[in-house]
């Protein structure tokens, strides 16, 4: 089974919100607080998943020992998204 990506969750629990205000009528104000949260939580996830791609293609096998290029994810993530933020 392959991994879920941040978009593909975040797809799915918009829709599973979207149902919950449709059908079992949550208010419009806890509608729109849990989406922040689930944006929040999405925007993390990516920010991780990044991460995991990154570290992956900076490793370089030398036999038994690995080469690491020096800049930390964070710097490069800083650099690529403009801050800090998730």
């Amino acid at each position: 089974m392959s991994k879920q990506t941040a978009v593909e969750w975040f797809v799915e629990q918009l829709d599973k919100l979207e149902y919950e205000y449709d059908v079992e009528g949550i208010s419009i104000l806890e509608f729109d607080k849990r989406k922040i949260e689930i944006e929040n939580q999405a925007k993390q996830m990516m920010k991780e998943q990044h991460e995991e791609t990154w570290f992956s293609s900076r490793v370089e096998d030398m036999g038994d020992e690995f080469k690491v290029e020096q800049k930390s994810f964070e710097d490069y993530y800083n650099e690529t998204y403009g801050g800090t933020q998730c």
